[in-house]
């Protein structure tokens, strides 16, 4: 009878801090299930799990030895995991740092262009080249492993950095701020292991840096003249220029507002 009334009672003594709570745990977990998925972090959760489950076992049955090695790894899980993904923990920090209301790195469609010509030529002559576009995370950390340029973009600077010969060729540039920053800079390579056969250490490095930064990555290949882009974790293969042209378009320049109904409405009003 008592657990009847308390059940009856439960909407009455339910707050509105009760709700926010249940709110906020769920998009935490859910984030976190997001951010896991099909990564190691799974197979090492379940892991946990069961040795978590072997421990209330062996608790249960009273297994003095087992109980001692398992409550001493439990004791250190936490370090453990930290240590072993510590990549993906600052990947997801940054994800969750991210905001879409401020959007300062916009690039103007005269530095596509320039950056499109210059990917297209060098596809053309077999000359690998990476191109990275910075956006909101900053990728200071990568410039000083390069030169810093700071000149302005153009195709033809572009085609003389990766050209072989040239002593900036081995590494990838960084484009901020619609100027070329620096160049030979040293990327992380992706620890992937699904990744395409085909692609090379380029590719590795491009997918490496776009799982911990929102930067856009253009990759040529010198092997297969293939252009990519590469964002968030994924290779785009670009099948011709009009392609990587319309993709780049769609992440960087902003699509121009349609006009209100009501503007609609007074320019037919007006006099002819």
């Amino acid at each position: 009878m008592s657990s009847l009334l308390s059940f009856f009672s439960f909407p009455s003594s339910f707050r509105w801090q009760d709700a926010a709570d249940i709110l906020i745990v769920s998009f935490i977990v859910f984030r976190i299930i997001i951010l896991i998925r099909g990564t190691r972090a799974v197979q090492m959760l379940a892991g946990a799990l069961v040795i978590a489950l072997l421990y209330f076992l062996s608790t249960a049955l009273d297994l003095l030895a087992l109980q001692l090695l398992l409550r001493s790894v439990l004791s250190s899980i936490l370090l453990i995991m930290v240590i072993i993904f510590q990549e993906d923990i600052r990947r997801a920090l940054t994800e969750m740092g991210r905001t879409p209301f401020f959007r300062s790195h916009k690039i103007a469609a005269d530095d596509l262009t320039e950056i499109i010509s210059a990917a297209v030529s060098l596809s053309r002559r077999r000359i690998g080249a990476l191109i990275i576009i910075e956006r909101e995370t900053g990728l200071q950390e990568y410039v000083e492993t390069g030169f810093v340029i700071d000149s302005r973009l153009l195709q033809e600077l572009l085609l003389s950095i990766f050209l072989t010969k040239s002593p900036l060729h081995d590494g990838a540039v960084v484009i901020k701020n619609g100027r070329i920053h620096s160049a030979a800079c040293v990327l992380p390579l992706s620890r992937n292991l699904s990744i395409d056969k085909r692609y090379g250490m380029r590719h590795r490095a491009a997918l490496g840096l776009s799982e911990m930064t929102d930067a856009v990555i253009i990759s040529v290949s010198e092997e297969t003249q293939e252009i990519s882009v590469v964002q968030n974790g994924s290779i785009t293969p670009m099948r011709d220029e009009d392609k990587l042209e319309t993709v780049l378009k769609d992440i960087f320049l902003v699509p121009e507002k349609k006009p209100s109904l009501w503007k609609l409405w007074k320019v037919r009003k007006l006099p002819q």
